[in-house]
């Protein structure tokens, strides 16, 4: 594969490297090269519901100065986004990082960008690559993949004869632009057999749910989960029941679903967003949209695959944040029950459900959180439902046959602690990426606490960086040695103003959710 450097008359340097698909020019930004929006698939109006296909071949050089569309989304749930760039159907593509090649194959890191599977973008700053690209001395790629409606929306039980709409859309885009980077990633010097897939809250989901695919199997080789919902992963009897409700939203009979792949992209997602409501308001802790077992891409319920051994035998980092739940508080947010009206619903959902549950499970629970009626208390509750709770019980499973390590983060600036937000989800993307003020205005540091900030961020990203390129999240430095968990012992790195390896931090909560709620979500 062709790597070219040129100068252009205006002095800026760029570098075009051979691709796939076609060449692509990237440009200098700081000390590394970066190319953006670089399609790695096709999925427009005519691959809607269906797996992408291979982008046609471009002649010439594809100028990857700007981020490509982003994929089309919620407008109930807003994230920022960098202004300037629309939407699109056709939203799949790449971004890459990278120093410039100098024939020694580099790590690679793969991100997925979270955001409840129908919101957000690899172009959001906050994902900036460079920094851990520098830092690093390797290959960082982001990239877009459909959501909500047109990602994970599970019509399967509508396909009839010729009218087929394909399962578990937007994990498929996923597993073609790993593809994209096992073909195309040594163009730009990153190794295609050293490959770290990492992401956030459903960004995560999606790597503990890759982590059981076998489609997904030798593509990449370790795996960082930050926040993952991992139990957020749906049977095909509810997806079907979330189908026909939204064909009854959008105003299309059963019989004549195909007019979906006909329907103005408008009326699609305005009809998701009343979807996302819905469900979230009926049944407190679910997501209207996300990951169905589908017995093909993911074959078994993610934490129930990793208890039996089913995951991919790859080194992996995962953890949660100490306050999870205060952002949904604080943002009024339906996804998550922060009230102890809304976890009352949540159990009763839970025990219509599952009959069979023994309903001293639910006292056993909620006895281990004395403020659990007050809002402190069902904040608690949802943390450790949705994130806790699952993160512990695939550590668990993982760590019998392969390295695994667990962290909770509890790193927050004064500005936080007063605003009663904490540690809350989210709040460590600045520290691995290096993008603090990616937000305008940005609170973070109003009442001090930025070098502090700056210090934690730099032990997480030589942890992150030393584990993508050794297989250890050793700090390199001075740092806390953070030891690997094993059922015996628990030990947790708690990130912090200085981290401390704590064993079994959250003993009581686990020993009261126990191991048998995997079947709640």
């Amino acid at each position: 594969m062709r790597t070219e450097l040129d100068t252009s008359a205006t002095g800026e340097q760029t570098l075009t490297v051979r691709t796939r698909d076609g060449d692509v020019r990237g440009h200098v930004d700081g000390g590394v090269y970066a190319w953006k929006g670089i399609p790695y698939a096709s999925a427009g109006v005519a691959r809607r519901f269906r797996e992408a296909l291979a982008p046609e071949p471009w002649e010439g050089e594809l100028d990857c100065r700007d981020f490509g569309p982003t994929a089309p989304q919620a407008k109930a749930i807003q994230v920022p986004m960098e202004p300037g760039i629309g939407a699109d159907e056709d939203c799949l593509s790449v971004n890459v990082w990278a120093p410039r090649p100098d024939g020694t194959p580099r790590p690679v890191m793969v991100w997925i960008h979270g955001g409840a599977y129908c919101v957000g973008s690899a172009s959001q700053r906050l994902y900036d690559g460079r920094r851990l690209a520098e830092l690093g001395d390797l290959v960082v790629v982001t990239l877009n993949y459909r959501l909500g409606v047109l990602g994970f929306l599970d019509l399967s039980s509508f396909s009839d004869g010729d009218r087929h709409f394909e399962t578990n859309v937007g994990l498929r885009d996923q597993v073609v632009a790993l593809e994209w980077v096992r073909e195309s990633i040594a163009a730009f010097g990153g190794d295609p057999g050293n490959v770290t897939l990492f992401g956030e809250s459903s960004g995560a989901g999606s790597v503990t749910t890759l982590m059981t695919s076998p489609r997904a199997e030798g593509l990449f080789h370790r795996a960082i989960a930050q926040s993952s919902p991992a139990t957020s992963v749906y049977g095909a009897d509810r997806a079907a029941s979330v189908a026909a409700r939204y064909l009854e939203l959008v105003g299309v009979d059963a019989a004549d679903a195909d007019r979906l792949f006909e329907l103005p992209l408008e009326d699609l997602i305005s009809a998701g967003d009343t979807l996302l409501g819905t469900v979230s308001t009926s049944v407190p802790g679910t997501l209207a949209m996300a990951p169905v077992v589908d017995g093909d891409l993911v074959p078994r319920y993610p934490v129930s695959a990793f208890r039996k051994g089913f995951a991919h035998r790859i080194p992996l980092i995962i953890g949660t944040n100490k306050d999870e739940a205060s952002l949904f508080r604080l943002s009024r947010s339906p996804i998550m029950p922060v009230t102890s009206d809304a976890v009352n619903q949540m159990f009763t959902a839970i025990a219509a459900d599952h009959p069979n549950l023994p309903a001293i499970r639910v006292a056993d629970i909620i006895s281990a959180y004395p403020d659990w009626s007050k809002t402190s208390g069902a904040l608690a509750v949802s943390t450790d439902a949705a994130f806790r709770m699952p993160c512990l019980w695939i550590a668990d499973a993982h760590s019998r046959h392969s390295p695994t390590w667990v962290y909770r983060f509890d790193q927050a600036t004064p500005m936080l602690r007063a605003a009663r937000v904490g540690a809350t989800h989210a709040t460590e993307l600045p520290y691995v990426f290096g993008t603090f003020g990616a937000f305008a205005p940005d609170p973070t540091f109003w009442l001090g606490g930025r070098k502090v900030a700056l210090e934690v961020s730099g032990r997480m990203q030589r942890r992150w960086l030393a584990f993508a390129r050794y297989g250890v999240p050793a700090a390199l430095d001075a740092s806390k040695h953070w030891a690997p968990y094993r059922e015996e012992g628990r030990a947790t790195l708690l990130i912090d103003k200085t981290d401390t390896l704590a064993s079994d931090p959250d003993r009581g909560l686990r020993e009261a959710w126990g191991d048998r709620v995997m079947a709640f979500r």
